[in-house]
């Protein structure tokens, strides 16, 4: 029998490697501004195009690299930062595997420029899908640029699984975000289609913090500090009040390396514990630093998941020194049973000296003594700051009733005839269980459990998911007033201010036409705000935030491809924002609405997530459980 087994190409391995390193340009842009960090650069440019796609490229001011090390660093396996096993238990540096380069350059169009301080001239390689095509001498500044283009060219099955330029675009601001609060001592900026997104100077964490989310920021972060021998603990997390229904600003740092980790996601939650609304996260930024030795970063290709020795005690201290952080700060609401706060002098009258009251009594007056000479007496004999009481005369009672009696009359009989009075009716309050016959037979709709509205049909009963049905309704209203841009608007009587980052600002402005036809009204922007003075009608006021911040998630995290529009989506967003939610109780005349319109909507059987929004049980499946 013939062998079977044979090595592989170097180019068809360089591909397969590549497809653990490099999944999507974001994957790029991490390897790239990783090694622009460990040359040891201090300022550091990204520039890409189509989100990646067409061109990534990153020029930093680093070291550089000689001729040698130039042509050698697309070699696999290829590297500076290891020479012994020993050594992944003692790093320091981003990028130590040696298959960066390499898997980048078998899919895509590479071209690099390079050169060392002391050299007059640098290097200029270029590769496509893993063969050198060219290497001259070129002309460069100091430091070293490598230009991605045209990424999965010959893996076209790789590239169509890439999403639509924002999902794209998202994933590759996420890993920029990551390297630049990593690294607040360098200068990053930032270029998508020839403009400027970002430009972060050298600052402290802090300010790094609020130049990439927001000015608005600034006012949400508690700071956290502990030091130990085991593990070092800086930097902020937000306040509870602040928290979001998205995981987005959550980041975890361990000796300046970004990880995820759900163990110790889990020991912030665990101190924010009766402190967030349900369904929200919040935010945090923490940088810790452990001994190198006491960590394994080698267990997943994007390095992005490590393994500590002691997981038990990172968990202790990082919840213990994030929960101190929110009391120190009165964050945490602190109970104290042995004050009363009633008792506490108020801040007018701390400075102030206390006086004794005095009281001063007739003796002398007696309340059953007759009106005349005593009382007198009592009066003359009061001191003028006291006063008296005057007990009413009761010497001519009967006069109280004169008149009573009808004039012109002396009979007995009252003018008024009580046999004709008419009492108020009294309030009638609900009995907690009804009488049979007290039940409306007239009702057509049930609501069970605030969640579901029963309604009778001719073959049995209709149960409505409410949450489902509403979201139905309010989905295809919205996308007829998109389609028709006839939104009804109703005017703010005071403009509403919100503040988003950079990126959630230009998603706003992406949709600001879409989301004018249903209504909103924009009067201006900021570089960290909007202003909006319309709404549509069936919106309040308090919720606007929280459908535009649900909006801009949506649309980084769910964007659909080609076959569907933003217009759909944006309708989607918006009815899954206002819909009535489970547990609210309605009212009949509101049951009745939901079910008459939703019968009206075009497509009633599904919610616009293509969920079931109500079911019907026969007269005929009823008896069956009867048998």
């Amino acid at each position: 029998m013939a062998d079977i087994i044979q090595l592989l190409p170097d180019h068809v391995a360089n591909q397969i490697a590549a497809g653990e390193v490099v999944q999507r340009p974001a994957s790029v842009v991490k390897e790239l501004l990783e090694n622009a960090i460990d040359a040891g650069a201090n300022t550091i440019k990204l520039i890409i195009k189509d989100a990646g796609k067409t061109l990534i490229q990153v020029i930093d001011n680093g070291k550089g690299m000689s001729v040698t090390d130039a042509r050698l660093s697309f070699e696999r396996h290829a590297t500076s930062k290891i020479k012994s096993a020993d050594d992944l238990f003692q790093l320091n540096t981003k990028g130590f595997r040696g298959e960066a380069l390499a898997s980048i350059a078998a899919i895509a169009h590479v071209e690099l420029k390079t050169k060392q301080d002391q050299d007059e001239v640098g290097t200029a390689i270029t590769i496509e899908g893993s063969k050198i095509t060219a290497q001259d001498v070129t002309v460069s500044p100091k430091g070293t640029s490598v230009a991605v283009k045209n990424l999965f060219f010959n893996i076209p099955a790789r590239r169509n699984f890439l999403k639509s330029n924002t999902v794209e675009l998202r994933h590759v601001l996420d890993e920029f975000h990551r390297v630049a609060l990593a690294h607040p001592t360098l200068h990053f900026s930032l270029y998508n289609n020839g403009s400027e997104t970002f430009n972060l100077p050298v600052s402290n964490y802090r300010q790094r913090i609020v130049n990439i989310f927001g000015v608005k920021t600034n006012e949400k972060l508690v700071p956290v500090d502990e030091d130990t021998e085991v593990l070092k603990i800086s930097g902020f997390v937000g306040k509870p009040e602040f928290a979001k229904k998205t995981r987005g600003e959550q980041y975890f740092f361990v000796n300046n390396r970004f990880i995820k980790s759900a163990y110790l996601n889990h020991a912030i939650l665990s101190a924010f514990e009766g402190l967030l609304k349900t369904g929200t996260h919040p935010s945090y930024f923490l940088n810790l630093e452990v001994d190198p030795q006491t960590i394994d970063i080698n267990i997943h290709p994007t390095k992005t998941e490590i393994k500590f020795d002691d997981e038990h005690t990172l968990y202790a201290i990082l919840r213990s020194a994030t929960k101190h952080s929110l009391g120190q700060f009165n964050i945490a609401p602190v109970l104290d049973f042995e004050r009363d706060a009633t008792l506490d002098t108020p801040y007018t009258q701390q400075q102030k000296t206390s006086e004794m009251p005095k009281i001063e009594v007739d003796r002398s007056f007696n309340p059953f003594e007759a009106d005349s000479g005593t009382s007198s007496k009592a009066v003359s004999s009061t001191p003028k700051h006291t006063k008296t009481y005057n007990k009413p005369s009761t010497e001519h009672w009967e006069s109280l009733y004169v008149g009573l009696e009808s004039k012109g009359t002396r009979s007995t009989k009252p003018a008024t005839d009580f046999s004709a009075l008419t009492f108020e009716s009294e309030e009638h309050t609900g009995a907690l269980f009804e009488e049979k016959d007290a039940i409306e037979t007239s009702s057509t709709t049930y609501q069970l459990h605030n969640k579901y509205v029963i309604s009778a049909i001719k073959s049995g009963m209709l149960v409505i998911d409410q949450h489902r049905a509403h979201q139905r309704i309010l989905y295809e209203d919205f996308l007829r007033d998109i389609t028709v841009k006839e939104g009804v608007s109703q005017q703010l009587l005071f403009p509403l201010e919100l503040h988003f980052s950079p990126q959630e600002l230009e998603i706003v402005k992406q949709l600001q036409e879409d989301l004018e036809h249903t209504g909103f009204v924009f009067s201006k922007y900021t570089e960290a705000s909007l202003e909006i003075t319309g709404v549509p009608v069936m919106v309040p006021e308090s919720e606007i935030s929280i459908i535009l911040e649900q909006l801009v998630s949506d649309v980084q995290n769910e964007v659909p491809d080609a076959n569907f529009s933003a217009t759909d989506l944006l309708a989607k967003s918006m009815a899954k924002s206002l819909a009535i939610k489970t547990g609210q109780s309605l009212q009949k005349d509101e049951q009745e609405h939901i079910v008459n319109k939703l019968f009206a909507c075009k497509e009633p059987n599904v919610s616009p997530t293509h969920k079931p929004t109500f079911i019907t049980v026969g007269t005929e499946e009823l008896d069956r459980k009867f048998i």
